[in-house]
């Protein structure tokens, strides 16, 4: 079996770690062993977080929506069942961006499903 040198392929993966780690305290930023934990983390959470950030706008829709609709005289849960049961097809973040940015338009969506 011919003989395998890996300087090129070991320099490449440890400049890949650094520019990952770049900003990073104490050996985290410069050993490799402690690069690699580092950077397998903070990819970990960084797709956790993405997750929840979804998630975290969702409900700060929902909270929206509620003040606006109990502004106008009715809950979150009744303006959402009467939308859908008059086919009206807008989605929690288009509702919440037109019940702040256009409260005018929100009004009248909410006076079309009452």
């Amino acid at each position: 079996m011919p003989r395998v040198k890996r300087g090129t392929h070991r320099v490449k993966r440890r400049k890949k770690f650094l520019a990952a780690t770049k900003g990073y305290m104490w050996g985290r930023k410069s050993k490799i062993t402690l690069m690699k934990t580092a950077v397998l983390k903070a990819g970990v959470h960084a797709y956790v977080d993405r997750k929840r950030r979804k998630r975290d706008f969702r409900s700060m829709w929902n909270i929206r929506l509620n003040a606006a609709a109990r502004d106008e005289g009715m809950k979150y849960s009744t303006l959402i069942s009467a939308l859908k049961k008059k086919g009206i097809a807008l989605d929690r973040k288009i509702l919440s961006t037109l019940a702040i940015e256009h409260p005018a338009v929100f009004a009248k969506i909410v006076a079309a499903v009452k």
